[in-house]
């Protein structure tokens, strides 16, 4: 089997040689055929898809029949998700600055759903999901599809967010290069007919690698990479002190987040199992990059001003903007 990696960036000699999603190496970790077509397309493993006439993206307002995804859709490279819907359309006006795009007023392409928003600059995807795993999901498996019914070629996405940082400085981002659940496991557990599903959640090591490379010419704040705890609660979830509840003392807390920094955890956020998970299945490169907005270790609260929180923000954008960029440079000398 050739590889078929669709490099962004030249191999430096400590880098992984290939994508998780090549082809030479899925095989002898999943056990089955790639699910990438060979012009680099996305293959749904699911035989039932093929017996609907029409698939309803019922979350996106769109479907296969009313809408030519292919033609709408087709040129997507990369996507780009998080939380809310302000930061989603303000990240798809700072990629069509970076790469001097028109942005067409940005229309939501998803508002017959009245549910995310979802915008298109050129061959880049903004698009919200929400906050936790159950509303992010919703919107990744949705877009999975969209992009394999476009036939958009080897695309990559992206997931910038906000997050609690250990034993970091605040303002500091994270890529994550696993997810961890609630009960310190490397994978996202999905209750499915009675059974929990076990996915692993690792992202890929090579683009891991690129996205910090891009991020070490940052000198205003530092980038790491580590592991990400993915929480199902915002507050006892993430061992706080200050929601409406809580059975444990400062020193449990403590000892947790100790245990979590000695397992290689740097944040704690509350998508990455499930999106290093069903990305991962679906053969996708992802990476999930997120900044610190408090060092856990020393506070719960976040408590620093509008307009610094707002600057912390945008350096993941910062990150993955300078990325992209990097790519049209090289592949079309933008």
């Amino acid at each position: 089997m050739a590889c078929d990696c669709d490099y962004i960036l030249p191999r430096m000699d400590d880098w992984e040689e290939h994508y998780q999603n090549c082809s030479t190496i899925w095989i002898k970790d999943h056990g089955i055929e790639a699910p990438k077509n060979s012009d680099g397309s996305l293959q749904l493993r699911n035989r039932h898809l093929s017996t609907l006439q029409r698939d309803v993206l019922y979350h996106l307002g769109l479907d296969t029949e009313n809408y030519d995804l292919p033609a709408m859709f087709g040129d997507v490279k990369f996507v780009c998700i998080g939380g809310t819907k302000h930061r989603m359309k303000e990240f798809a006006k700072y990629i069509a600055k970076v790469l001097n795009i028109p942005d067409d007023g940005l229309p939501n392409l998803t508002k017959r759903s009245h549910r995310y928003a979802m915008y298109k600059v050129g061959p880049i995807l903004s698009a919200s999901h929400g906050i936790g795993i159950p509303s992010m999901t919703v919107l990744l498996q949705e877009v999975i599809k969209l992009l394999s019914y476009a036939k958009a070629k080897d695309p990559i996405i992206f997931r910038i967010g906000t997050s609690g940082g250990l034993n970091i400085l605040p303002g500091s981002v994270v890529i994550s290069s696993f997810g961890l659940n609630g009960t310190l496991k490397k994978s996202y557990d999905i209750p499915v007919m009675g059974k929990i599903m076990e996915i692993p959640s690792i992202f890929d090591k090579r683009l891991n690698q690129e996205l910090l490379y891009i991020a070490s010419e940052e000198k205003r704040f530092s980038t790491f990479s580590g592991g990400t705890l993915a929480a199902d609660d915002f507050y006892q979830g993430q061992a706080r002190l200050d929601g409406p509840f809580c059975n444990y003392t400062e020193s449990d807390k403590l000892s947790f987040l100790s245990v979590l920094v000695g397992l290689g955890v740097k944040n704690i956020e509350m998508e990455a199992t499930a999106f290093a998970a069903l990305t991962r299945e679906a053969g996708l490169r992802s990476a999930d990059v997120c900044v610190t907005l408090v060092n856990r270790l020393e506070q719960d609260q976040v408590t620093p001003s509008k307009s610094v929180l707002l600057e912390w923000q945008q350096r993941p954008m910062l990150i993955i903007g300078k990325y992209i960029s990097k790519y049209y440079e090289t592949r079309y000398k933008l």
